[in-house]
């Protein structure tokens, strides 16, 4: 985490920043979140990520207090006094109240928080592991990022000390959903297919991405219900996320292994480059 942070309305030393230690965000993980990619210093389709927390904050009756523009030009100022051009920042909101837990009254209703900081190095492929009975697909609140993410990080914390880099979470019905923090696709007989939201998988902003230019490098993207089973017939597997990207996927334990990257992961991961530096272009 670079050193300034952003809370509310202020650009200020991380150790400076007080929240109350009774907020309901903090004691319950009532609030919403969002990673965004930073490409020279600018966060990538800062809209399409506020359109989804604004979603998500509405169900949860999380009040976001700010509007898009003055958070996303927020934002820009802090990477630009952090010198982050290329990286990634977590956005935030926090809720004060709710359930039992009420803040002193001088709090504003929910506080907004966002750090900068520096990419992880994530592995040019990845090896993960399946996770039986991960996501209850049927839940109400199923595919809303919260900030509420023990479950996915005991996940992925289990997986690295067995020495994978992910989990691949099953829903209740068995089939496929997602990584703990990414979206996951499988190809077959050179047709990509992806779990539905049904599934109880993340909306997330690089899959979306994804079906838009999927046809530019002649690829087709299926939404499909997966089962374990497909993995024996794929012949690649990828996943993707704000700051993966497209990442290719070589083995999957129990038992199965890819070539990777693979013609069509390749593809499209080129088709997101480009994609990327046509946005960057624009800014």
């Amino acid at each position: 985490m670079d050193r300034l942070i952003l809370h509310n309305d202020r650009i200020i030393p991380v150790e400076e920043v007080r929240l109350s230690p009774v907020q309901a965000g903090l004691l319950t993980g009532l609030g919403v979140f969002t990673t965004l990619r930073l490409y020279h210093g600018r966060p990538f389709h800062f809209d399409l990520h506020w359109h989804r927390m604004a979603r998500d904050a509405h169900r949860l009756e999380v009040p976001l207090c700010f509007e898009e523009p003055t958070v996303r030009h927020a934002i820009v100022r802090l990477a630009a006094v952090n010198n982050r051009q290329e990286g990634a920042v977590r956005l935030s909101f926090i809720k004060n109240s709710g359930g039992l837990w009420t803040p002193s009254p001088d709090c504003p209703p929910t506080d907004l928080l966002a750090f900068t900081y520096e990419l992880k190095a994530w592995p040019a492929v990845h090896r993960l592991r399946l996770q039986p009975m991960a996501i209850f697909a049927a839940g109400i609140y199923t595919g809303t990022k919260m900030l509420s993410w023990a479950p996915n990080t005991a996940f992925l914390d289990k997986a690295r000390a067995d020495g994978f880099d992910d989990a691949l979470l099953l829903n209740e019905k068995g089939q496929l959903a997602e990584c703990t923090s990414a979206n996951v696709f499988l190809v077959r007989d050179g047709q990509v297919s992806t779990p539905p939201l049904s599934s109880g998988c993340l909306a997330g902003v690089t899959r979306s991405i994804l079906f838009e230019i999927a046809p530019t490098a002649g690829v087709r993207i299926i939404e499909q219900d997966l089962t374990p089973e497909y993995l024996a017939s794929a012949q690649e597997f990828f996943i993707s996320s704000t700051t993966r990207e497209v990442a290719a996927v070589g083995h999957i334990s129990p038992g199965w292994d890819y070539p990777a990257p693979g013609p069509v992961t390749q593809a499209l991961e080129e088709a997101f480059t480009r994609y990327v530096g046509v946005g960057c272009q624009g800014e």
